[in-house]
């Protein structure tokens, strides 16, 4: 045997004689006084309560009317009366249609009026002649009746005319296009100059914002629930706005679909919101949450604290001798960030939502900060 090979064996023996050395040590226990430190963790308290859940969805925010305002006659567009993107009132002037050709038409009108007026006056006082005379047999009867036949013909003119002037006002009137209800304008279609044709020129698009709808969909499984739900009262439903740190906004649902899309295998649902202070917008994506099922006093813990293992889900408890237990639960639905725990935990006891990863069945642990 060469040296080299004599060299390594006695290397690796006296490897091995170390190891088998320091593991009597470890399993004696080289030094009593140290013992593992306790594991830092957050804890929170099993609570017993009623939960509701709740389907999350996304929905899309819709105006509670739409129109595309139009002029209902032709002419050139003088003026706008409207900044694009503001609120306007119901009744307020949106645009002017030059209306000098309609003043003259109105007041053609208005002359016609006065020239009947005084005809029928004519007419009425000859045929009150011709009936005196006629009694008295001055004229004849065939020259009285023709009287009478310009009398009805002079309240026909009238009438007619009368007819005319207003249509001419009705014209006048129309070409001042005005909010039909409170909305928002969008940006102007046309400009002042241009040529509006009756009831073909799009001018501006106006949404009522005050209320709105949020439509979402729902799985077809999910359709009964929600309709016994909504047995028992009205059914509130809560949307965030994705960026919007205020609290969420509250509405009542009011409609749901008369049939099921096939093609999706859901149904479509709308909720109503008053919308005052205009956080929502049409066609703004929102996060819907849709509450389904009240569960009466059960026990819940935060959804962080449960753990998985082969044998199924498992939390850590932690005992008043600050040592954790390991224990299997049985889980139940999860709603809120909290999970209904149907068998393995009471309320009021402590499982640690933080930490876990470092823990094992006996191990000792405390309490960085207690979570409500």
């Amino acid at each position: 045997m060469s040296w080299k090979k004599f060299a390594l064996i006695a290397a690796v023996l006296l490897a091995v004689a170390l190891a088998l050395h320091l593991g009597r040590r470890a399993a004696h226990g080289a030094d009593p006084s140290v013992a593992a430190a306790p594991v830092p963790v957050q804890v929170a308290a099993a609570t017993q309560g009623d939960i509701e859940l709740s389907l999350k969805l996304v929905g899309r925010v819709e105006a509670w009317s739409t129109v595309t305002l139009r002029a209902r006659v032709s002419g050139q567009l003088e003026s706008l009366s409207f900044k694009p993107g503001t609120l306007v009132r119901k009744g307020s002037v949106l645009a002017q249609i030059d209306p000098r050709l309609l003043k003259a038409q109105l007041d053609q009108a208005r002359g016609s009026v006065a020239r009947d007026r005084a005809q029928l006056q004519k007419a009425q006082a000859d045929q009150q002649r011709y009936a005196d005379m006629l009694s008295r047999g001055f004229v004849s009867k065939a020259d009285y009746d023709l009287y009478k036949a310009n009398l009805a013909v002079a309240r026909a003119t009238l009438q007619s005319d009368l007819a005319g002037q207003e249509l001419a006002q009705t014209q006048l009137d129309y070409a001042q296009i005005v909010a039909p209800f409170d909305g928002i304008t969008g940006a102007p279609l046309v400009y002042p100059g241009a040529q509006i044709s009756a009831d073909s020129t799009d001018i501006v698009v106006l949404n009522q914002v005050e209320p709105v709808r949020v439509a979402f969909n729902i799985p077809e499984d999910s359709l009964p629930a929600v309709r016994a739900a909504q047995q028992k009262g009205a059914l509130d439903v809560q949307v965030a706005i994705s960026g919007d740190h205020a609290a969420p906004l509250t509405g009542a649902l009011e409609f749901i679909d008369n049939a099921v899309d096939a093609s999706t295998g859901t149904i479509v649902l709308k909720a109503r919101f008053d919308n005052a202070d205009h956080r929502l917008t049409p066609g703004q994506f929102v996060q819907v949450t849709l509450p389904t099922t009240r569960l009466v006093d059960v026990v819940s813990v935060p959804v962080h604290a449960l753990q998985s293992s082969t044998n199924g889900s498992f939390v850590f408890v932690l005992g008043a001798d600050g040592k954790v237990q390991q224990r299997t639960v049985v889980t139940g639905p999860t709603s809120g960030g909290r999970t209904v725990i149907d068998k393995g935990l009471k309320p009021g006891e402590k499982v640690v939502t933080e930490g876990q990863m470092l823990l094992v069945d006996g191990s000792s642990a405390t309490v960085k900060q207690a979570l409500p």
